[in-house]
C-alpha cells in the first residue's frame, strides 16, 4: 500500500511518500512532480487522506495514481467537500472539489473523456455534512440517494453545507 502525502500519521505496513521531511515518510518527494519515484503497477492499494485538494494538479495526480496501482486495485481519497470553511481557509488548499469532481475518470467520463485516458470505477462515496444536517438525516438521504445527492449539490450544498468525502475507486486497465 502507497501513503501518498502521509504527514506523520502513516497509515500502518504501507510506505509513506511525502514532501515534508519532518513527516513519517519512508520516501521523500515534491508530490506536485510525477512521476513518482516507483515503478508502474506497484500497489494494489494507494491513500491519499486530505491530500488532492493540495496538489496543483488534479488530473496529473489521479493519472499518476492510476499508473501506480495494479489493475483492479483501489484507491482511497478524503477531501474536503467545497462548502466546508476548511476548504477556503487553509492556504494551502488549491482545488475545492465537490462529489461530482472526479467523474471525468468514470466509464462514462461526464462526456469529458479528453481530459484524461485514466480510468477510475467509483466503488463507493461518503458525504459527511456538518454535524446539524447529519442529526436531522440530510446526511442519510444524500448518501443512500443518488438523484438526492445531485439536488442537494445543485440546490442546497451552500445552506445545507458539506465536510468531508470519502471517495473508493477500482483502477480500470
Amino acid at each position: 500500500m502507497l501513503d501518498v502525502g502521509c504527514g506523520i500519521h502513516k497509515q500502518p505496513g504501507s510506505i509513506g511518500i511525502d514532501r515534508n521531511p519532518a513527516s513519517s515518510a519512508d520516501v521523500l518527494a515534491d508530490l506536485d512532480r510525477f512521476p513518482y519515484p516507483f515503478a508502474d503497477n506497484s500497489f494494489d492499494r494507494l491513500t491519499a487522506i486530505h491530500v488532492i485538494e493540495h496538489l496543483s494538479d488534479v488530473i496529473g495526480a489521479m493519472e499518476e495514481f492510476h499508473r501506480l496501482v495494479r489493475p483492479g486495485g483501489t484507491v482511497r481519497l478524503e477531501t474536503p467537500h467545497y462548502t466546508d470553511f476548511s476548504s477556503f481557509c487553509d492556504p494551502t488548499h488549491k482545488s475545492h472539489l465537490n462529489s461530482f469532481s472526479f467523474r471525468y475518470f468514470g466509464e462514462n467520463h461526464g462526456g469529458f473523456g479528453y481530459y484524461s485516458k485514466a480510468r477510475f470505477r467509483e466503488t463507493s462515496l461518503r458525504v459527511k455534512l456538518l454535524a446539524l444536517w447529519r442529526w436531522l438525516g440530510f446526511e442519510f438521504l444524500v448518501n443512500r440517494f443518488p438523484r438526492y445527492r445531485r439536488f442537494w449539490e445543485y440546490y442546497l450544498c451552500y445552506i445545507v453545507r458539506g465536510k468531508v468525502m470519502e471517495f473508493e475507486f477500482r483502477v480500470m486497465k
